[in-house]
């Protein structure tokens, strides 16, 4: 799979006049999250909710604050739950992220592809 970038804006959900510049990431359709600069988060007065356990592809196991935002992309947004990724960490657009738009990933494209959102319907 070759390299795909996109520039992500987060939006602060109390105060959504306050916006990260847009963020060069990388779409990563094997990490769950989305992560965003802890810098850049902290500068909108994002807070962080609480901390998760990720393991690495070392196998290494890190610990992050993760926080919510409105995150934006290529004209698709969504609510969604994002790591502060410290100086150390890649920015990356995370698989939750990817279906919150609604869209699928065109790897040979570089471009996210709309999608229909599948639903259960209970009655019968």
């Amino acid at each position: 799979m070759s390299k795909f970038m996109v520039n992500l804006t987060a939006v602060n959900l109390k105060e959504e006049h306050r916006s990260t510049p847009p963020i060069e990431v990388m779409v990563d359709t094997s990490t769950l999250l989305s992560w965003l600069p802890k810098k850049e988060l902290e500068n909108i007065g994002v807070a962080p909710e609480g901390k998760k356990r990720f393991i690495m592809a070392n196998k290494q196991i890190i610990e992050r604050d993760i926080g919510y935002v409105i995150l934006t992309a290529e004209g698709y947004s969504t609510i969604d739950e994002v790591v502060f990724a410290e100086d150390s960490d890649m920015s990356l657009l995370g698989v939750r992220t990817i279906e919150g738009f609604g869209v699928m990933v065109d790897n040979i494209g570089h471009r996210f592809v709309t999608t229909t959102t599948l639903v259960c319907n209970l009655t019968s």
